[in-house]
């Protein structure tokens, strides 16, 4: 069952958006966030249409909201995060009417999905937390890559603001003891992230004592296809089962 074009907030006169697809049977009472987000790009795909991508998760009793946040070029990541804060805050709070478990809540997605997805398990409030992460080959560190030069960043514009502001846009600087257990899958061969990001991050969750682990996929870069996309869902999905089973 699909509830396309939910409004979860508004900004400069738009309304931010997310579609919600559901199981109708095996409900088992969680919900994930799907971080639509590519390059910190986040396109409107007819649900239809992509209603077969979250038919896995699905099929094992989750809903899903696919949250799409104020898409770069116009907005820059410090303004995306507050995005899918309110997203997650909107999700939490409407548990009642959409039937699932608030503290019974996971997000996931790749590159910049994952990039956010992290940032939301790790710096989340009450009104945001989430109880489980899955992130695929995700930025952990903006330093370096930030700046207000207009000239920069020409494929990444998200990436044009205040390198000031880059360590509190860093899930590798915001690790706490309190985060969300995160799965990190990343392929050895990922020449735009290098794996580098995924296993330091996973150093800090264990060093502050975060449930945490990092599949290393051999010979894929960045994005997993046939047999590599099929064992990165397979862990995502049991990673959730473990993590937002009723308790």
């Amino acid at each position: 069952m699909i509830t396309p074009d939910i409004v979860y907030g508004h900004k400069m006169g738009m309304a931010l958006t997310m579609d919600l697809f559901q199981p109708r049977a095996n409900v088992n009472g969680a919900a994930l966030l799907f971080m639509v987000s590519g390059g910190w790009r986040s396109n409107w795909t007819a649900p239809e249409k992509a209603a077969a991508f979250f038919q896995p998760m699905v099929d094992k009793g989750f809903q899903v909201f696919a949250v799409r946040h104020g898409s770069s070029p116009k907005f820059s990541i410090p303004e995306i995060v507050e995005d899918v804060k309110l997203a997650a805050r909107f999700v939490k709070s409407n548990a009642g009417k959409y039937g699932y478990d608030a503290n019974r809540l996971g997000v996931y997605g790749g590159s910049a999905g994952g990039h956010l997805s992290l940032l939301l398990g790790t710096t989340g409030d009450a009104a945001t937390r989430v109880q489980a992460v899955v992130a695929y080959f995700p930025p952990t560190d903006l330093r370096g890559w930030v700046s207000e030069d207009p000239n920069a960043n020409t494929n990444y514009p998200a990436l044009r603001f205040s390198p000031a502001k880059a360590p509190d846009c860093s899930p590798l600087l915001q690790v706490t003891p309190d985060d969300a257990p995160s799965l990190l899958i990343h392929g050895d061969k990922d020449t735009l992230v290098k794996l580098e990001h995924s296993e330091k991050i996973l150093a800090a969750f264990k060093e502050k004592s975060v449930p945490a682990e990092l599949i290393v996929i051999p010979g894929a870069g960045h994005g997993f296809r046939g047999e590599d996309e099929v064992r990165a869902r397979t862990a995502m999905l049991a990673w959730f089962e473990k993590y937002l089973a009723a308790r």
